[in-house]
């Protein structure tokens, strides 16, 4: 007698019943990884760029800017309007030695690091002042007080996925948290 290997069609049809429902189930997890891992990533560049500017002022001596920009990719980029402009940090950001001390992208001044436009976080908002830091040879902040920054909005990404970043006056980065925490319990 010979022996037949495989499936019948009904065995087919009750694996791919199966894997649907899993599917099915999964796919909101992956989602919210996928958008989870993009504010991430958002946040560790953001953070990195203003770890290397303070790093950079310190080295030279002072007079490094990060600014937003809206267009940061163009042959001779500048800082944007200020906190009026309704593009935000999401537009990009440059990173320059300030030469002439006005906190403005001269064509003489040497651009350190560029960031384009992020595409996966829709909003990166900022509180108070904090369109431009700039930074002094002691490694602080020119600024009037501490600041935060906000990556991501509602309804893409619930409080949750949010992450608020805080900027305190001697120019140190960290994460407070999620969309509901604030910076000035601890600054």
């Amino acid at each position: 007698m010979h022996k037949h290997r495989g499936f019948t069609l009904i065995e087919l049809f009750v694996v791919l019943a199966i894997v649907a429902v899993l599917a099915t189930l999964a796919a909101p997890s992956f989602t919210r990884l996928i958008k989870s891992n993009s504010i991430r990533s958002n946040v560790n560049s953001f953070m990195a760029d203003l770890r290397f500017a303070r790093s950079e002022s310190i080295r030279r001596g002072g007079g490094v800017v990060m600014c937003r920009s809206n267009l940061p990719e163009a042959t001779n980029p500048t800082c944007s309007g200020g906190a009026t402009d309704i593009i935000g940090w999401e537009s990009g950001w440059i990173i320059f030695h300030d030469l002439n001390n006005n906190g403005q992208k001269a064509d003489a001044e040497p651009l350190l690091r560029v960031q384009g436009p992020t595409t996966s976080v829709n909003t990166i908002v900022e509180s108070g002042a904090a369109t431009v830091f700039r930074f002094a040879a002691t490694g602080r902040l020119n600024l009037a007080g501490s600041t935060s920054i906000q990556f991501g909005s509602s309804p893409q990404f619930d409080n949750t996925l949010q992450r608020v970043v805080c900027v305190n006056l001697s120019g140190r980065a960290r994460i407070a948290g999620d969309g509901t925490f604030s910076c000035s319990s601890d600054q």
